[in-house]
């Protein structure tokens, strides 16, 4: 019996989709992964596609005009900076992503990241397998307790840092030009300016949305690192594209600030000759934060469900462009 709905699934990390089908088949959705994520391919494949799921594929113009039965492009994840929001707009499209998902992963890998650069782990790790077990290979390391950290985007993943970071005795600062200082307070930190959060930090860590309209692409550049404490430590679990990679290679190389935890670069993986592979100081992940085999069944299974709620006429729980459903 020919499939009630198709739903094209750009891309995926994990195992399978299990969960997807539990939630789509028996809707009589036929799911359709592609076999890659180019825009060719894509393009391709949406021509009767009734949905679309994107993890990290880019889903472009191009791609949502492709799709003339297309209801609804369903973010597995937060940010939604790799979907056309304004074309999927312009077809009546639904956009929704996963507001809920992964916060306790990814302030945890966060947190992980202060406490690995705070403590020194790694550094100890390369000296004592190289076969120097020396305290002072690790010096100088300063005390978490009294320190001060900045959050930039005190959103529902920065509000469960500040409160973790509390537990260590940290001060929290937090900039977002979208809470007003008694919601901070409420969140756990207090508000400032940019500027300021700059100047006063000792570890700095990103959990802003990638945007045009939130004005962050770039955000920390050499400026920004120059404004920092030489002490201070710089953490990304959020986007690549608000760090300036190559200003943060110069960064950590001159010592301009003491070091960096990153998850998330502009370009993934990078190049084998990346300058940044090489750094001492720096920590990199590769993309992990989100990830806890509970966080990507959650994630699954919520991005399945807004998909079958478009599907059966029900409105989406986390719709980005709500002005479709006015329609």
């Amino acid at each position: 019996m020919a499939a009630k709905y198709r739903v094209l699934i750009t891309d995926y990390v994990w195992p399978n989709l299990d969960p997807e089908r539990s939630v789509l088949e028996p809707l009589g959705a036929e799911l359709v992964p592609s076999p890659g994520g180019e825009e060719s391919q894509l393009v391709a494949l949406a021509t009767d596609a009734d949905a679309i799921m994107t993890c990290f594929a880019k889903v472009t113009r191009q791609v949502i005009e492709a799709a003339p039965k297309c209801r609804i492009v369903a973010r597995y994840g937060i940010g939604v900076d790799n979907i056309d929001v304004q074309a999927a707009t312009e077809r009546g499209i639904v956009v929704t992503n996963v507001p809920s998902y992964c916060q306790d992963e990814v302030s945890d890998h966060a947190l992980a990241l202060l406490l690995g650069l705070a403590r020194k782990v790694t550094v100890y790790d390369r000296a004592t397998k190289s076969g120097r077990w020396d305290v002072q290979a690790g010096q100088p390391i300063h005390r978490v307790r009294g320190r001060t950290l900045g959050i930039v985007g005190l959103g529902r993943i920065g509000a469960l840092l500040a409160a973790k970071a509390h537990a260590f005795g940290l001060r929290v600062l937090a900039h977002d030009p979208y809470l007003t200082a008694e919601q901070a307070r409420e969140r756990g930190a207090e508000k400032v300016d940019f500027p300021s959060l700059l100047r006063e930090s000792d570890f700095i860590s990103i959990h802003a949305p990638l945007g045009a309209r939130e004005g962050t692409a770039g955000l920390f550049s050499d400026a920004e690192f120059a404004a920092m404490k030489p002490t201070a430590f710089l953490i990304n679990t959020a986007r690549g594209g608000i760090v300036d990679d190559r200003a943060l290679e110069r960064a950590l190389r001159e010592g301009v600030i003491a070091g960096a935890g990153i998850d998330v670069l502009p370009s993934e993986p990078p190049p084998a000759g990346s300058p940044l592979l090489r750094l001492d100081n720096l920590i990199l992940t590769p993309h992990a934060a989100f990830y806890s085999e509970e966080s990507l069944v959650d994630l699954q299974t919520l991005a399945a469900r807004e998909v079958a709620r478009a599907l059966t006429g029900e409105r989406p729980l986390a719709v980005i462009n709500p002005q479709v459903l006015a329609r």
